[in-house]
């Protein structure tokens, strides 16, 4: 069955607190720079062994590790990219030997996700983010000038080819998270990974069982029609799912609570289930709900906690029974 997990940075929040309280018990976690000292980078084996004994003291399992060491370099395929493919090669190996088996990591150069607004009105006045590609359009090149497809694909190749023989050696899966937004250009940057198409070239570029998908439902539903036939599609390729939706197309959208976007939900975890998937989801970008603060637009606490709520109704819906421990009620 699917567990539903939550995003938690390695600090301890009262967020840590209510999350447990809806019966969420598995992590997403970050790689803790607080937990990291004499000179120690937080993907070394003894920082990240105290960041998964953290949660783990609180009761928590972490299951995926969703921040990377730095990879500007690799990703645009300059010098100094090897020192950065090592780091990553470091972090893979202590997840092996922790026992965390996701990587969930991006190829999107220079600029991560990109939203125009995150003050736009939504459902009884939450906030929300929003995009709208005609804004950028005179968006001036970032420092690194143009960077083609093409050259991210090259680096891309070079950085699996790298990385996939220690993540096999370590047990340890590579998930990737799609471009957000699935456009290309943006600011004179490519961005490769905003297809079904190219999604499954990546499958193909460096084939490994360990080379495998983030399913971000944001994102992919702005890249299909029918986004549980792709679900069914890529199968047993699906390592980590983040579960959200928007209403748009690619070129102009807007992110919307679990309930109202475009996205058929309870036809999607049917797909989940009907693959067979076993690892885990988190909700994802949220709407800020009224009584928190849009200091972290998307991660709203309040918004979280509805989410996790909708969506353990969905997954009961889809699977029957609690999907958790009687006593617990454990996710």
């Amino acid at each position: 069955m699917i567990q539903i997990a939550e995003f938690l940075p390695p600090a301890y929040s009262q967020l840590w607190d209510l999350v447990a309280q809806c019966g969420v018990r598995h992590v997403v976690g970050a790689l803790g720079f607080e937990t990291a000292f004499d000179g120690e980078p937080p993907w070394s084996y003894a920082p990240l062994l105290r960041t998964k004994n953290g949660y783990e003291d609180r009761g928590f399992t972490l299951s995926v590790i969703e921040s990377r060491p730095p990879l500007i370099h690799a990703k645009l395929g300059l010098p100094g990219r090897d020192a950065e493919i090592d780091a990553v090669c470091e972090l893979i190996e202590n997840m092996g030997r922790l026992g965390i088996e996701v990587w969930c990591y991006e190829w999107m150069a220079v600029m991560n996700w990109v939203r125009t607004t995150t003050t736009l009105r939504s459902r009884g006045g939450a906030l929300v983010t929003a995009y709208d590609h005609a804004q950028m359009a005179d968006a001036p090149l970032t420092d690194y000038g143009e960077v083609s497809e093409t050259q991210l694909w090259e680096s891309l190749h070079y950085f699996l080819e790298r990385v996939l023989p220690v993540a096999e050696a370590a047990g340890v899966k590579l998930a990737m998270h799609p471009d957000d937004p699935p456009l290309s250009p943006i600011r004179g940057i490519g961005r490769i990974m905003r297809s079904v198409d190219n999604f499954a070239r990546l499958l193909e570029l460096v084939p490994s069982k360990m080379n495998g998908i983030a399913l971000c439902q944001g994102n992919f539903t702005l890249m299909t029609d029918d986004l549980p036939a792709v679900i069914r599609h890529f199968g047993d390729k699906v390592f980590f799912v983040h579960m959200r939706d928007v209403a748009g197309r690619p070129q102009r959208f807007q992110e919307t609570f679990h309930d109202a976007g475009k996205s058929d939900m309870v036809a999607c975890m049917r797909a989940y289930r009907d693959i067979g998937f076993a690892g885990v989801l988190r909700p994802d970008h949220v709407p800020t709900m009224a009584g928190d603060d849009n200091q972290q637009a998307g991660y709203s606490a309040i918004g979280r906690l509805f989410a996790i709520g909708y969506l353990k109704g969905i997954r009961e819906a889809v699977y029957g029974g609690s999907g958790g421990n009687a006593s617990s009620g454990a996710s």
